[in-house]
């Protein structure tokens, strides 16, 4: 039962693997005996230098020992004769001495002689809980369990065995697996690197520091490369002070390793392990891995290291198949006033009414709603005020001029440049107008500048505002201070550098974080700071304003993502489950749902409403640093380290496509405003196209099966790429695409 954990099989599956033979691992078939288990006279047992009094194999030996003990220990003295009689085994055996309990030290190598003082309580729990998965499964047990014993967690790798025989059971595992047939083979050599790994820590944690290196030195090139980064760290830990306070050594601990596999392929793991009584790697499977198993087909080798990398394995099935509302909520019916004719009239002389069906077509789609959207009252939303309706009608009239994009019209790219930026730029973000750029540098400064020729004025003194006539129509500028006008304001308050930095969509405020471990919101108009927040305990990595405003969300290195609102000093909502630090945020265009990437190399989406992780998405082979959400709200595009973009479908939470071509780190993604180009910038100095448009509609024609998790990527990144630029030397951390499709990059020049 321990190897297929959590449910994600239905009842009557979970039935099935409950009453085959005992997860002991030692082969014996009658699962729903009651009475005490018998030695298996012709069973041969991977023991080295076992002295047992009576034939048997260890994990027999085992069980009766702690039977015998646990007898004892409550004065059952006639049921302990009664036993050893029909066990066979000596009155005068050492090995019933209570105080004796090294034969009974692990569950591969009985008899070692290497077990510690207290051991025998915790073979007596191994063996209820063994005794528990070999009987009937409970009706109420069918739906799973989730969460890991906490004393099985802590007391994982005290319970070892001859460490001399690790390479042994390694190796045999190793040996069966390149016997199979192809189609099995790569299903199971998943198994190799949690095995490896939670092996090598076992010897670790019981001193035996030379076994360790010598299993470290010889099995860590059967390892896949995408895990290099962690073996690294792994290697670090040579000493058992070393795994005391390890972040990476205690989410490995802690959290279970997620493999995917066909019932086909498990069974025949399994079969093996009883066969050859291989109870030190079943008794891991059981303790530290998560066995999703489906039935069809088993996976490819590149199937399967599609979705493979990340730091617990791949993402559960069950964890993607909660209904998601990525639908558009319904847009506030504003009427665009007349004189829009009026301008096209004086600019095109004549004819303006090519423009009406234009607009007429955006009324009528704004007022459709969408089936997969959420409902308007689903989370509270923020009212529109008077200058959100003007800006609304604004976006509105330069919608109506937006370029159409597409293979044969690609976007002009503007390229802002920051020369001679010895501060440090760490961050760039745009006002969805354009009209504003913001830079967060490592001298912990925050720095505005104005890209149009309006310059930026800070309101006026409160005493020289009493003098103002409030009535007076331009009373919107009579109330800033023109002595105040440049094009650039810098913003002290941090007290680290500025990792992350988002403007409200109404321009008027300014969010940044910091290594400090605080959020600051910045007024616009004043050029203040109004607000600290102070929640997360490390640095922050990233924040990002919701569409809506009023919500925004941050994330760090404390790997904790925090929704916030602007009038609450303490967080709405906090998101757990990310295994490492969360390094970009991102709102989902209808602000119901939040994306996180991670160093976990997983994205999680949550929903803001309960705070539930709804998917889980598993494939990037490195630290996941842009995130962006397709403008209908159906698909996401990530891009990591690895050098990949990453295309998933949100409905149903699959990945559908990979697009490879860059050299380095990706550190900034953008969708076009109708969503048929994306963009991506990175740290190999280019800004890449692609075309969306092409890639979903793949999707659509793509046959795949959810159900059963298998990815069919097609390697067409070269026909989906529509253009390369490079600059000069200058990285691209950011990218934004204005109202009319112009695409704007920035970056600081690496001369």
């Amino acid at each position: 039962m321990a190897a297929v954990q959590g449910g994600l099989v239905d009842a009557v599956e979970e039935k099935d693997i409950k009453t085959e033979p005992s997860s002991d691992g030692t082969g014996n078939n009658n699962a729903n005996d009651a009475g005490p288990p018998s030695a298996s006279p012709g069973s041969s047992a991977p023991s080295a230098g076992s002295n047992k009094s009576a034939a048997g194999a260890p994990e027999d030996q085992q069980t009766l020992l702690a039977v015998l003990q646990f007898l004892r220990k409550n004065k059952l003295t006639e049921s302990v004769d009664i036993l050893r009689r029909e066990a066979g085994l000596p009155e005068d055996s050492p090995d019933l001495k209570a105080d004796d309990s090294s034969g009974a030290g692990s569950g591969a190598a009985a008899g070692s002689g290497d077990a510690e003082g207290g051991d025998a309580s915790a073979l007596l729990s191994r063996v209820t809980a063994s005794s528990a998965a070999a009987a009937p499964p409970a009706p109420t047990k069918a739906s799973g369990e989730d969460q890991p014993d906490v004393n099985v967690v802590l007391s994982a790798y005290s319970q070892q065995g001859d460490p001399k025989l690790y390479p042994v059971y390694y190796n045999g595992l190793k040996r069966f697996i390149e016997s199979v047939l192809d189609c099995h083979r790569a299903e199971l050599s998943q198994v190799f690197y949690p095995l490896f790994v939670h092996m090598y820590l076992e010897l670790v944690y019981n001193n035996f520091e030379s076994e360790a290196k010598a299993f470290f030195d010889k099995y860590t090139g059967d390892q896949e490369c995408y895990y290099e980064d962690d073996l690294r760290i792994l290697s670090s830990l040579s000493k058992r002070e070393h795994m005391r306070g390890n972040e990476t050594l205690l989410d490995f601990r802690t959290s279970k390793f997620v493999l995917r596999i066909s019932r086909d392929s498990y069974q025949l793991l399994k079969r093996h392990l009883q066969e050859r009584q291989n109870n030190q790697i079943w008794n891991i499977i059981q303790e530290h891995l998560y066995i999703d198993i489906f039935d069809g087909m088993p996976r490819s080798k590149s199937q399967i290291d599609a979705m493979s990398g990340s730091l617990a394995g791949e993402g559960k099935r069950e964890a993607n198949k909660a209904k998601v509302y990525y639908g558009l909520l319904k847009e506030p019916e504003i009427e665009l006033p007349l004189d829009d004719e009026d301008e096209e009239a004086e600019n095109e002389e004549g004819k303006p009414k090519k423009k009406k069906p234009k607009k007429d077509s955006m009324g009528s789609k704004n007022k459709k709603q969408d089936p997969h959207a959420p409902s308007q009252t689903r989370i509270p939303l923020p009212e529109l005020k008077d200058s959100d309706k003007l800006d609304k009608i604004m976006y509105m009239k330069e919608a109506t001029k937006r370029v159409r994009l597409g293979p044969d019209n690609l976007p002009s790219i503007c390229f802002y440049s920051f020369l001679n930026a010895y501060q440090g730029l760490t961050a760039v973000d745009f006002t969805d107008d354009s009209s504003l750029i913001a830079g967060g540098f490592a001298d912990s400064t925050v720095r505005v500048w104005s890209v149009t020729p309006k310059k930026l004025r800070k309101v006026k003194s409160a005493a020289d505002l009493n003098l103002i006539d409030k009535e007076s129509d331009d009373v919107l500028e009579r109330i800033m201070d023109e002595k105040t006008a440049s094009e650039s304001k810098i913003l002290y308050g941090h007290s680290g550098p500025v990792y992350g930095i988002s403007f409200s969509p109404d321009r008027n405020y300014l969010l940044s974080s910091s290594e400090d471990g605080t959020v600051r919101l910045w007024s616009l108009q004043t050029f203040t700071c109004l607000v600290g927040y102070k929640g997360h305990n490390y640095p922050v990595w990233d924040t990002h304003f919701s569409p809506h405003g009023y919500y925004f969300i941050s994330g760090g290195h404390d790997r904790v993502a925090r929704l916030w609102a602007t009038d609450h000093y303490q967080p709405l909502r906090m998101f757990s489950g990310h295994l490492a630090d969360i390094t970009c945020t991102r709102f989902h265009p209808n602000s119901n749902y939040v994306a996180t990437g991670s160093s976990d190399r997983t994205i999680r989406l949550w929903d803001v409403l309960n705070g539930n992780c709804v998917r889980i998405f598993t494939g990037h082979k490195g630290p996941i640093h842009a995130l962006a959400f397709s403008p209908n709200g159906k698909f996401l595009a990530s891009g990591a380290t690895d050098g990949r973009v990453l295309l998933w479908d949100i409905g149903n939470g699959m990945m559908f496509g990979e697009l490879k071509g860059h050299t380095d780190s990706i550190y900034s993604l953008r969708f076009s405003r109708d969503g048929e180009i994306l963009a991506s910038g990175s740290m190999d100095n280019t800004v890449r196209l692609w075309d969306a448009l092409k890639a979903f509609d793949d999707l659509e024609t793509d046959d795949f099966t959810v159900a059963t998790g298998h990815v069919h990527l097609q390697d067409n990144s070269q026909e989906l790429l529509l253009g390369t630029y490079v600059s000069k030397s200058t990285p691209v951390i950011h990218l934004h695409f204005t109202r009319r499709n112009l695409l704007l990059a920035a970056g600081s020049y690496n001369p």
